[in-house]
């Protein structure tokens, strides 16, 4: 009775991870789908801890400590990340349910009897878990690397394309291998569980920063595809489902992102663009016009429609918060002022979505790429903050561009346009945005949020 009753707690835990799944899907809804899924995994953890498990009563002890250990370091990173620093947490969380499967494997491995067979499907599905695991966990790392800087431009591969295909065909061949055996080695699987760190590390590490939203979700799936391996290993039917829903909605997440960068899956993990982009050129003439507060504040208040194109400098500055400020006032004024939203805009996807949702800007506000472009000829003035590729005319201009064929927002094609930066650098592709020497482009230089607040002030005296 007691087993039928599991199975069917198992059943609604695995219908919660649905639902919230499904709400994640809106803006609206978002927070409570997580909730929702969060709920569904704390009932699967609970009826776990309270399935009678031969060999696991001294366990509990271990599982009670790992659970405050994880949840502690959960709470103080989900209050103490910043939202620039969003899409590294992401990336570091990821690898670490990576490795969780990789270590489910190990020690199943470890755990096999001595007369016991990789030849058979519970051996397959413990080498899958642990090459998909592994990938997963060296992967994402470098994928934080890469995010935080520290890894950018720092290691090169000779020929990656050629030794991730020979590392693979070394990986599968030696799997192969493994399953031939008469009984298991358990020392011969750990050299398997270093050839599948190691390609985890050569498979990421040629692909450049611009591509980074399109590997988060990769990996992502792997992740999912990991777990559902593990849950196949201890017979989890809920582990193998939420382990499905992960991998199927990264793999769906990837597809869309890809598409919006007008590349495939392939080009994007064998050629990725901005690792070692160089400087393409123009017939553009490159003469930078700046503009000043006091006159953007003045088109910025009589203006009908405002179109804003939020970027990662947006959230280096923290300045989400004083741009939905500046647009409330701009609404007081009457000007109509919405958000233009590239998919691949920021470090991870939705960055922009979760960056603007967090300063309340209501979702109705938010454009989508081709619902944004439809409105560019008829907005009074764009304001471009911190977005640099997902603008750059080159997409469009110069086949000789490693973003050229990328779907932008075509921001050129509105009355006016004005970009706040820093400076003149190149973005994550590594290559000069020709929209600033545009013949409707002016350059408002300096901090993001600090010029946003001069605008505030400006448009509050005239």
């Amino acid at each position: 009775m007691w087993n039928l009753s599991i199975e069917y707690i198992y059943l609604i835990s695995i219908i919660l991870f649905i639902i919230g799944l499904k709400k994640l899907g809106h803006p609206e809804t978002a927070r409570k789908g997580n909730l929702i899924a969060a709920a569904g995994m704390g009932l699967a953890i609970i009826v776990t801890l309270f399935t009678p498990l031969e060999g696991a009563s001294n366990n509990y002890l271990w599982v009670v400590a790992g659970m405050l250990v994880g949840s502690a370091i959960g709470f103080v990173a989900a209050k103490k990340v910043l939202m620039t620093k969003m899409p590294e947490m992401v990336s570091l969380f990821n690898g670490l349910g990576g490795a969780c499967s990789m270590l489910i494997a190990i020690v199943e491995l470890n755990n096999m009897g001595p007369e016991a067979s990789l030849g058979n499907a519970q051996g397959l599905t413990t080498i899958f878990a642990l090459f998909i695991g592994s990938i997963s966990f060296t992967g994402s790392i470098i994928a934080y690397g890469k995010l935080d800087g520290f890894l950018r431009d720092t290691l090169v591969l000779p020929a990656p394309q050629f030794i991730n295909t020979g590392l693979l065909l070394v990986i599968i061949a030696y799997s192969g291998y493994l399953m031939t055996l008469p009984v298991v080695d358990f020392n011969l699987t750990l050299i398997l569980l270093a050839l599948s760190l190691v390609y985890g590390v050569t498979f990421v590490t040629p692909i450049g920063g611009g591509d980074m939203p399109v590997v988060i979700s990769l990996l992502n799936s792997f992740t999912g595809l990991g777990a559902a391996g593990a849950g196949l290993i201890y017979d989890n039917k809920v582990m193998v489902v939420g382990g499905i829903l992960v991998g199927a909605s990264g793999t769906i997440l990837t597809i869309l992102m890809c598409k919006a960068m007008n590349r495939s899956l392939i080009n994007v993990v064998i050629g990725g663009f901005g690792s070692s982009a160089k400087a393409v050129g123009s017939s553009r003439e490159e003469i930078v016009k700046e503009a000043t507060p006091s006159d953007l504040a003045i088109q910025l208040k009589y203006a009908s429609k405002v179109l804003i194109v939020p970027g990662y400098g947006l959230a280096v500055a923290q300045a989400q918060h004083t741009i939905h400020e500046l647009e409330q006032m701009l609404e007081n004024e009457g000007v109509n002022v919405r958000y233009a939203i590239h998919p691949v805009a920021g470090r991870m996807p939705g960055h922009m979505n979760v960056l603007l949702a967090e300063a309340d800007v209501h979702y109705d506000k938010l454009l989508e790429l081709e619902d944004a472009n439809k409105e560019m000829q008829s907005t009074d003035m764009v304001l471009v903050i911190g977005a640099n590729d997902v603008v750059n005319p080159a997409a469009k201009e110069d086949p000789a561009s490693p973003i050229f064929g990328m779907p932008i927002l075509d921001v050129e094609t509105a009355k006016n346009v004005t970009v706040l930066k820093r400076g003149m650098s190149a973005g994550y592709a590594g290559i000069q945005n020709q929209l600033f020497f545009g013949d409707k482009t002016k350059m408002l230089f300096g901090d993001a949020k600090s010029s946003i607040n001069k605008l505030i002030d400006e448009v509050s005296q005239v």
